[in-house]
């Protein structure tokens, strides 16, 4: 075995343990069988041009078991069908009048919350699915529990139906650890804000904070409404959404899963904690330096190293599927090619560094949204 052979095994190791404190654990709610009474909510729906997704999520909302709730789909200058569908599922439809670049969605959610009548606003994605007839009253009883404060948000669990949208896999695990509370050392750090797709909070406090009209022109709305709450001493929840909620990104191809990704991870990136930043580049690496090895094993023709480096490599594909399937429903069998995995993450990772530092613009659903 040759020095930079063991040197490559060596950093492989070390990502390997990395990468379990990196995602030490991902909390998912439990249901509870008993619950107080509930009040009133209001479920926001900002939409655009979401004619062809938003149908589950409004059919999903129908076959809830809790059903003391008004939906608000406000439209955010749709030129599809979305508002008519909403309009067949009983939805309200409200327009939203912002034409600001980059105020688009906090604009709609704004406009939802001040014309809800609920107690509780629940925003939700219009790509969104609640999973089960008891997701809702699972996802309010939770927030009951935690005293009705702040914030509770979930990240949905991310389904795939097409081979490409695999590619998603290494994203939605980097958007979990980004937001710092599930590495090892826990809530230690502190949150890095909230997720979008999925979050409730009760309407006293949002109007307290500014709510989304306080983050107007954020790319990540999320992360910047959780900042709001966190700045008035508000607490900040973030959970999985694994049986609660789901969601499928992208489904129009590939070039809009980079578009998607590329409008918010370079900026996402400045809210993870250095530590956690530097375990996510090491782990990253690790996936490299695994096939690296493994190649370098087979050239060099010496079975001690092809058995070290398959049995890491493999270790890595092991570990990149269960951090996977924490976050969706993505075919094992992708993970056996994991360094392409990574390496489209990598790719469009720097293609979102040139978009947000240079370019200063991205683009998402028609708009450029300067950053």
């Amino acid at each position: 075995m040759t020095g930079s052979e063991g040197l490559n095994l060596i950093i492989g190791s070390l990502a390997v343990l990395v990468g379990v404190m990196m995602f030490w654990s991902l909390p998912l709610l439990q249901t509870r069988k008993k619950v107080n009474q509930l009040p009133y909510l209001s479920i926001i729906i900002p939409a655009r041009n979401e004619s062809g997704r938003i149908s589950p999520l409004l059919q999903s909302l129908q076959n809830q078991s809790f059903q003391s709730f008004e939906v608000l789909v406000v439209d955010d200058h749709s030129t599809d069908h979305t508002a008519t569908i909403a309009e067949s599922f009983g939805a309200k439809v409200l327009q939203n009048k912002a034409v600001d670049s980059g105020s688009g969605k906090s604009m709609a959610c704004w406009h939802g919350a001040l014309h809800a009548k609920g107690r509780w606003l629940l925003f939700l994605d219009a790509d969104t699915s609640l999973m089960n007839a008891e997701s809702l009253i699972c996802l309010l009883s939770f927030y009951q529990q935690k005293g009705a404060k702040g914030i509770l948000s979930l990240q949905p669990y991310h389904t795939v139906h097409r081979l490409y949208e695999n590619l998603s896999a290494i994203f939605n695990i980097i958007v979990i650890v980004g937001m710092n509370v599930y590495s090892f050392w826990g809530p230690r750090f502190k949150t890095a804000g909230s997720f979008g797709p999925c979050l409730l909070c009760n309407k006293e406090e949002y109007l307290f904070t500014g709510g989304h009209q306080k983050i107007l022109g954020a790319v990540l709305d999320d992360l910047a409404l959780g900042q709001a709450f966190m700045d008035k001493n508000l607490p900040v929840h973030c959970m999985g959404g694994k049986g609660i909620v789901s969601f499928r990104m992208y489904p129009e191809g590939i070039k809009s899963l980079v578009e998607g990704w590329c409008k918010s991870f370079a900026v996402g990136s400045k809210s993870t904690h250095p530590f956690v930043m530097l375990m996510t580049i090491i782990w990253i690496s690790g996936s490299f330096m695994t096939t690296g090895a493994l190649i370098s094993s087979i050239s060099a023709n010496s079975l001690t190293a092809m058995i070290l480096s398959s049995t890491l490599y493999l270790t890595y594909v092991l570990q990149t599927i269960q951090f996977a399937r924490r976050c969706g429903n993505f075919s094992r069998y992708i993970f056996l090619f994991h360094p392409i995995l990574f390496l489209f993450f990598s790719a469009t990772f720097v293609y979102s560094l040139f978009q947000t530092y240079i370019l200063r613009t991205v683009k998402w659903k028609g708009r450029n949204i300067d950053v």
